[in-house]
């Protein structure tokens, strides 16, 4: 390759301020993104994107998995052009800078998403290709192509050896994602020393037994670095680079050692490897001008390429392509048309959340999904939409983890709506991929059937106990319990109004639609008013299914003389967002709370003077024979009211809500 020599001084400049970053914040990693400079060097002459618009829709996507090399994903930021200055690197990891420990998505330009927990990016790299080969499917034509870019992803031996990067690079094969490319950067080191202490298996054979395309390369010879990603262009498959780096390169004692992982290699160290490499020892942070120039061909490359899709997309597209890019762009949430439920029918809310997701796919051409192989059960078949990647159901296989990882990247990308579904309790396998949806804030959606121990004969193994508690500590993620289809209904509409991940948790029961009343407040607000009794002594608050049985225990209540309301809480995340004037307009405060919930139920003593709850796990049986066990009925429910507010029990028999 041409140049050998700029090469290599571009590749220290970026070696030498990761270390210099790192030093100065006394803490980071310096190995991985010093192993790496060689490869992002040359990469910087492939990747196409534009350092003036992050958001073009055409852009290379490039994924940095090892969240650990930031450091070398703020240099590449700063040298390419980017809105990262010099001062922003020399506040690494500092409170409120734009330069974090690890990337993060919406506070550093550039960075495409979220990474830091190992594998995770390395299945959004699947997941944005993915997203472009849909794209590309359904809005190139013979005449026109308005999708042809690659994914570029860095990983390393962490993100292999995690589970979620099977899941995601077996589906990748599978699909032929030949517009993917995962860069393996292997230095054969972890934080505990070499990785032949727990890991012995040959990458290249997992790879192709995947359906993968796998090179192997120097990773510091510039020429198979280059020769391998010309050579990509023409990839008939995904492609792994496997390349060997060693850890800390350039580094005068510290290279090939796991101690330069995660500690500052040290002043006088750093001194001593730019004097190596021909750098002043006492500059820090110094970037040649000529590097700087080079680097920054970038922005002139970005604005003609971008110039030129614009052209296509202006003066070459079709009317179909058009619209559909537009609807793509700008989708009409306005347009749903909603199903409706009759009062008094039995409607199992998975069921009516089927239909609520097919209303929406209707309306909306970028709502994309499907479920992780539990379809039939989820209810979550988008009815004449086709199957990816032509269609718009996705056949995920049973990989959850890999599912909620995919969907946070198709939300990224810029055109679509994603939806995932599985049953409740193996939301517990995707939960790492959940919290960084709301992290990121991005509207994505979770569909999670079989919401209690309302499951039944499946039993405990089947039956979710502590994931409604768990997922609602989770901030910025809102869970929906609805009582009903209606409150199904409204519950989408909230969700999707709203710049954040939000589930459904769904009964696999019939529940029964109830009359569309309110006396203060409505689903938007998490909690409302379901019935209102006056001088009222007690207040039942309860999601999902056992709002019914609340609303005829205070029918029962009401021939024993105590009047109770009935707070219906589809939404607990949003409840605690009102302020107290609401909470209080709702949850009178001179009443006893009794809240009633299939789960475990910690959260409802913020509100609650007793609850009704799951204390250990289910059991097998039919579902109404368990609720009956575990208390969850009219007689109990009333019961423990009357203790409560001081009132002998009695058995009325059965009261009509």
């Amino acid at each position: 390759m041409e140049d050998k020599l700029m090469l290599q001084k571009q590749a220290d400049t970026i070696r030498f301020l990761c270390a210099d970053m790192v030093q100065q914040a006394n803490s980071g990693h310096p190995g991985a993104p010093m192993g790496l400079a060689d490869i992002v060097t040359v990469l910087s002459r492939h990747v196409k994107h534009n350092p003036k618009d992050t958001k073009w829709l055409n852009r290379d996507r490039l994924v940095f998995s090892g969240g650990h090399t930031s450091s070398l994903v703020y240099s590449f930021l700063h040298l390419s052009g980017y809105d990262l200055s010099l001062e922003d690197l020399k506040e690494f990891r500092q409170l409120g800078s734009k330069t974090p420990g690890h990337p993060e998505y919406g506070d550093v330009p550039g960075v495409e998403v979220t990474t830091g927990p190992l594998g995770q990016g390395v299945t959004n790299a699947v997941g944005f290709a993915m997203a472009a080969k849909y794209a590309g499917n359904i809005l190139n034509s013979d005449t026109a192509t308005v999708i042809d870019h690659k994914v570029y992803c860095l990983c390393g031996d962490g993100d292999l050896q995690e589970g979620i990067s099977y899941e995601a690079c077996a589906f990748a094969g599978h699909l032929n994602l030949d517009n993917l490319v995962l860069i393996y950067d292997s230095n054969e080191i972890t934080i505990e020393g070499s990785t032949d202490i727990a890991w012995s298996e040959d990458v290249k054979q997992r790879f192709e037994a995947q359906g993968w395309q796998v090179a192997r390369i120097d990773g510091h010879n510039f020429d198979e670095i280059n020769a391998v990603l010309v050579n990509s262009k023409e990839q008939t498959k995904p492609l792994l680079i496997i390349a060997d780096t060693v850890i800390a390169k350039g580094s005068c004692k510290m290279e090939g050692s796991h101690h330069s992982h995660g500690a500052p290699l040290g002043d006088e160290e750093i001194a001593n490897s730019k004097k190596k490499a021909g750098f002043d020892p006492e500059q820090k942070f110094f970037v040649p001008e000529d590097v700087k120039a080079r680097f920054e061909c970038a922005i002139e490359k970005g604005d003609l390429a971008q110039s030129q899709w614009n052209k296509v997309v202006e003066n070459e597209l079709n009317d179909e392509q058009k619209t559909l890019l537009n609807n793509l762009l700008n989708p009409s949430l306005e347009k749903i048309e909603y199903p409706t439920y009759e009062d008094g029918k039995g409607v199992a809310t998975r069921d009516s959340n089927g239909q609520i997701l097919n209303a929406i796919a209707k309306a909306v051409p970028g709502f994309i999904g499907g479920s992780a192989d539990l379809g039939p059960s989820n209810k979550s078949e988008l009815k004449g939409m086709g199957d990816f990647p032509y269609g718009r159901n996705i056949h995920f296989g049973i990989r959850e983890h890999s599912m909620a990882a995919i969907n946070n990247a198709f939300a990224l990308y810029g055109l679509f709506v994603p939806f995932s579904a599985t049953f409740f309790i193996f939301s517990d396998y995707l939960k790492p991929a959940a919290r960084l949806s709301a992290l990121m804030s991005l509207k994505t959606f979770y569909v999670w059937t079989h919401d209690s121990i309302g499951v039944g004969e499946d039993g405990p193994t089947h039956q979710p106990i502590e994931q409604l508690s768990q997922y609602r500590a989770l901030p910025n993620f809102y869970t929906y319990r609805p009582a009903d289809a209606t409150e199904n209904v409204k519950s989408w509409k909230k969700a999707l109004s709203m710049n954040a991940p939000a589930s459904f948790v769904c009964s696999r029961q019939k529940l029964t639609v109830l009359k569309d009343k309110r006396e203060i407040g409505d689903v938007e607000n998490g909690g409302y008013l379901l019935t209102k009794r006056e001088n009222a002594t007690v207040t039942l608050i309860a999601s999902g299914s056992e709002v019914y049985p609340c609303l005829r225990a205070a029918c029962a209540l009401e021939k024993l003389g105590v009047n109770a309301n009935i707070v219906s809480v589809p939404c607990f995340d949003l409840l605690v967002e009102q302020d107290k004037a609401y909470i209080d307009s709702i949850i009178d405060p001179k009443t006893k709370v009794l809240a009633v919930e299939a789960g475990s139920g910690v959260e409802w003593y913020r509100f609650a003077d007793d609850v009704i709850c799951m204390t250990r796990f289910g059991a097998s049986s039919p579902a109404d024979k368990l609720f009956k066990k575990f208390g969850f009925t009219e007689a109990n429910i009333t019961k423990k009211a009357c203790e409560l507010v001081g009132v002998e029990y009695k058995d009325n028999g059965s009261c009509q809500a």
